[in-house]
């Protein structure tokens, strides 16, 4: 079968740019070795976010007093809350297969690896080999757990994501290594439910890539909520002999040993770039990433890479919108190229966290004179009333012109909250036109307004 584009992957960079090629006409084919929508919707974003709304509804019940309800037992039923976790998952994956037939995509079952510029062979599970012919390949093979030499994942008692959401029943003990958005969110989730958790992070701060003051109040409401936390803690070994783990740790000076029950690695993302035919074609790769250009064609005419597996946030949506330029370039549209530095990343632990653009530091570092403005929840109404009231809002703008360099918000549902500072920054807004920009009351939003406002001396509620 010939066509005018193969996308090897089906996550959320690579169904994304088939459907986006099927709208501009293309006959488009899309390969997959195991579920629809790849891990985004199988294993990441929508089955934890699934397994994070029911540590948020088994906490509401246990406060329930706090908003003058009394229940009298709850308690957790683990298998249920996989299950509906999976049902989630499995909804989505359907979902993604009514577009591919919505939209003539053809879907080729097997291991997708490149063997011309033009060919792509498709291994399918009976090891049945074909050949499929296209005038464009995409990579979008996306990304797995990181594995660190003394953190050998055995997923029985060293694991990574995906059998921590699929794990048999509820570990008592748990130590979860790396304290960036997949370490946080289960981190958060175990010790909802119940389990305790020590979460362990190499550097000073969790959250790491965040803003320092979003990292320290993460750290502190981790810390009231149970969490043991962790940080200048490197792990030097897990010992899975006997029943349990014994995780031996440094930190500064000292060595000692933790006993859990089981270990969760929560590192990193490496690349899926093995045994696709990079080698071979002379595809040029670069520490685990294949280089491209601003439209994502590699070194090879007519061969893109989007997603996890060039330079960039390994985020889903980075990966949609990168499978969009691309294909739109290569149907001889005229696309804009990507804003890396106006890129959204979100972690949906509660507190979530939610940002975009520089921190306070980056931007100083960059030689900027800011003007920094912050709004805690604390003052918020509709905060108070919701009984969330942790976290705050900070803005940072440039002071000369005026241009709004970052936004770091920490508290209930902001991950829904960010998307207004990211239009407002590809419209090159200022802070003047956000506070004149009348908000509804009583919403969180507010606290957008009011930190811009604090930033220049005009804040009405604090």
């Amino acid at each position: 079968m010939s066509y005018n584009l193969i996308v090897i992957g089906s996550g959320p960079g690579g169904y994304v740019a088939a459907i986006r090629a099927s709208q501009l006409g293309m006959k488009v084919a899309i390969v997959e070795k195991e579920s629809l929508g790849g891990i985004c919707l199988n294993w990441g974003c929508i089955p934890t976010k699934a397994l994070l709304k029911s540590a948020q509804v088994f906490d509401y019940v246990n406060h329930s007093e706090n908003y003058g309800i009394k229940i009298s037992k709850s308690s957790v039923d683990f298998d249920s809350i996989i299950s509906r976790s999976r049902g989630v998952a499995d909804g989505m994956s359907k979902g993604v297969n009514f577009l591919m037939k919505k939209n003539k995509i053809d879907i080729l079952n097997g291991f997708g690896k490149i063997i011309s510029k033009n060919e792509v062979e498709v291994t399918t599970e009976e090891n049945k080999k074909e050949i499929h012919k296209s005038d464009n390949i995409i990579i979008a093979t996306g990304g797995r757990s990181r594995e660190l030499p003394n953190l050998k994942i055995d997923n029985k008692k060293v694991i990574e994501y995906r059998k921590a959401m699929t794990l048999e029943k509820q570990p008592k003990k748990m130590v979860v290594v790396g304290s960036g958005a997949i370490g946080s969110e289960f981190a958060y989730f175990y010790n909802s439910i119940g389990t305790e958790v020590i979460l362990v992070e190499y550097l000073p701060n969790i959250l790491p890539l965040e803003d320092i003051d979003v990292s320290k109040q993460l750290e502190k409401s981790f810390k009231k909520a149970g969490v043991n936390i962790m940080t200048n803690t490197e792990v030097l070994s897990v010992d899975t002999k006997g029943k349990g783990c014994k995780v031996k740790y440094k930190s500064g000076d000292k060595e000692d040993i933790i006993e859990c029950d089981i270990v969760l690695s929560a590192v990193g993302v490496q690349t899926n770039v093995d045994n696709i035919g990079l080698e071979e074609m002379g595809i040029i790769v670069e520490n685990g990433k294949i280089n491209v250009d601003d439209y994502y064609q590699t070194n090879i005419d007519g061969v893109y890479a989007i997603g996890d597996v060039v330079k960039g946030p390994a985020l889903a949506h980075v990966a949609s919108a990168e499978g969009i330029i691309c294909v739109e370039k290569i149907a001889g549209l005229s696309p804009s190229i990507l804003n890396y530095d106006n890129i959204p990343s979100c972690t949906y632990c509660s507190p979530e966290v939610a940002s975009v653009g520089f921190s306070e530091k980056q931007a100083i570092d960059l030689g900027y004179d800011i003007k920094v403005g912050k709004f805690p929840f604390s003052a918020s109404g509709k905060a108070n009333a919701s009984g969330h009231s942790d976290g705050f809002v900070k803005v940072i703008f440039d002071k000369k012109y005026g241009e709004w360099l970052g936004c770091h918000m920490i508290g209930y549902n902001v991950t829904e909250m960010i998307a207004e500072v990211v239009a407002a920054r590809k419209l090159e807004t200022t802070a003047h036109e956000i506070i004149k920009s009348v908000h509804p009351h009583p919403t969180m939003s507010e606290a957008i307004m009011e930190a811009t406002a604090a930033a220049y001396d005009e804040v009405i509620h604090l």
